[in-house]
């Protein structure tokens, strides 16, 4: 990961921060501005945002019958009604001067950063399918005992007293489980925007830096200091940002529940499909008008190859190209004749040579339709072979780029184990002998390693693509096939 990639998101995250230091540092300008009408609003439209995001997410989360998204949408209802006593509470305004606005705001973004923290879970941990017991009953649960307690606190605000979450030593317990928490969630859902770059991730992102933020300058702060009111402002901020983020999902897929579905599916399939821009699955479709064979192979390569990347232990920014780019490597066939593409019989050598064009046309094709370098590099370079004696360049060894030499061995395993108009399919066993025998020479040999390891240690990897993303297949006893390699 680049310093570029981190530079900017910490320091729009850090900036509020050094204003606040900055407004300390300088008295002068961080003047005493007593507005409790002002501060209810401000807190009132915090609460509110918090409140729209909240439903929008719940009803989302209703639809798709994911816990995540329920978390998701318990850590802004536990902000919006949190936070909204906080505003209630602000002295002199409603009721008399008490602890319960320290506590309140404290508490609310305490208990935002852990609901976050559990959306950024795994579906298999423990404390998820813990919770997933009661998923039904947990938003309405949730909500009606924040509103109890709320109220109990604005009827007996000195009640509170028993709990100086606003006061030494609780407060900076509160701050280290708040960063901690924040931490964690900020961590995952980058490193998941890393790969999908999907527009919620990100807003998730920064406001639970804007939490953090937000805490210690709470903390720190002067209560009614210009220094101390930019917290305020700065969880506005964050709520705009999700907003924003709201919004930028649902444009991308025409449907609430399924931009919320994107963040948190398990399915590989839509893994693969839900982060695909507009222009690749524009190409992804002509190139299934000119060929339905490739429509389930694309595919069926993608999950191999992910998942052999993922055994590789490639970054999330390789396993993104890798994704985009082996989708529609095979692009290029969209300029192969049809009585070539699709010809029944074996290839003639003029045929072959033909059908050897498509890397190129597919590289030249998306090359000026912007696609980045790793990306073009697969859809170039996936026919290249160890030895030198590939095409369409004749790249040797690790001249060939790793995702291109990734994709080579997902593409030969799928073409070889997929029936084709000259030829049935060939088995699981004998498709791996091939790929066996053929190290250094065709393939990597550590690609091909992983293949292996990868296949024995959990035979879904092969199964599920070739079970779900299939044709009906028959089975013979393997021979050399060069025709199924080339194509």
């Amino acid at each position: 990961m680049s310093f570029g990639r981190v530079a900017g998101p910490a320091a729009a995250i850090m900036a509020p921060f050094l204003l606040f230091f900055y407004l300390k540092a300088h008295p002068r300008i961080d003047i005493l501005f007593v507005a409790p009408s002002g501060h209810f609003y401000i807190v009132s439209s915090v609460a509110l945002l918090s409140t729209v995001i909240a439903i929008a997410v719940g009803i989302a989360g209703g639809r798709v019958r994911n816990v995540k998204v329920s978390f998701l949408s318990l850590a802004f209802i536990s902000l919006a009604e949190v936070f909204a006593v906080h505003g209630l509470s602000t002295p002199n305004f409603l009721i008399h001067a008490s602890h319960l606005p320290g506590v309140a705001s404290q508490l609310s973004i305490l208990l935002a950063s852990f609901w976050l923290w559990m959306s950024s879970l795994s579906s298999d941990s423990q404390l998820t399918l813990w919770f997933s017991r009661g998923k039904g009953g947990l938003i309405p649960f949730w909500t009606v005992a924040l509103g109890l307690i709320g109220l109990a606190g604005l009827l007996f605000p000195h009640m509170l007293d028993l709990i100086p979450l606003d006061r030494d030593p609780l407060k900076w317990v509160a701050t280290g489980l708040i960063v901690t928490l924040n931490a964690m969630t900020m961590f995952r859902y980058f490193q998941s925007y890393r790969y999908s770059r999907f527009p919620l991730q990100s807003s998730i992102f920064y406001s639970c830096g804007w939490l953090v933020v937000a805490q210690f300058i709470m903390v720190l702060g002067e209560t009614w200091k210009l220094s101390w009111w930019t917290y305020h402002f700065l969880l506005l901020a964050s709520m705009v940002v999700m907003l924003a983020g709201l919004f930028k999902q649902y444009a991308a897929s025409r449907s609430l529940s399924m931009a919320v579905r994107m963040l948190f599916t398990n399915d590989p399939i839509e893994r693969i499909t839900d982060c695909l821009s507009p222009g690749v699955k524009a190409l992804i479709l002509a190139t299934e008008a000119k060929d339905t064979y490739t429509a389930g192979h694309n595919l069926r390569v993608t999950l191999y190859a992910l998942r052999l990347g993922e055994e590789m232990q490639l970054t999330p920014e390789q396993l993104r190209a890798l994704s985009q780019g082996t989708i529609i490597h095979d692009v290029g066939k969209i300029d192969i004749p049809d009585a070539v593409l699709n010809k029944p019989g074996r290839l003639t050598p003029e045929e072959r040579l033909i059908i050897e064009q498509h890397p190129v046309k597919g590289y030249d094709m998306c090359r000026s339709l912007g696609f980045m370098k790793e990306e073009l590099a697969i859809i170039r370079s996936h026919h290249e072979k160890w030895d030198g004696t590939g095409y369409p360049d004749r790249l040797r060894g690790e001249q060939i780029p790793l995702l291109a030499r990734i994709v080579a061995v997902a593409d030969v395993y799928d073409a070889l184990t997929s029936t084709r108009s000259y030829r049935k399919a060939w088995t699981h066993r004998d498709a791996i002998q091939f790929l066996a025998g053929h190290k250094g020479t065709h393939f990597d040999e550590v690609c091909v390693d992983a293949w292996i390891r990868i296949c024995e240690r959990d035979p879904q990897v092969y199964e599920y693509p070739l079970h779900l993303i299939s044709d009906k297949k028959s089975y013979h006893s393997p021979q050399t096939d060069q025709d199924a390699i080339v194509s």
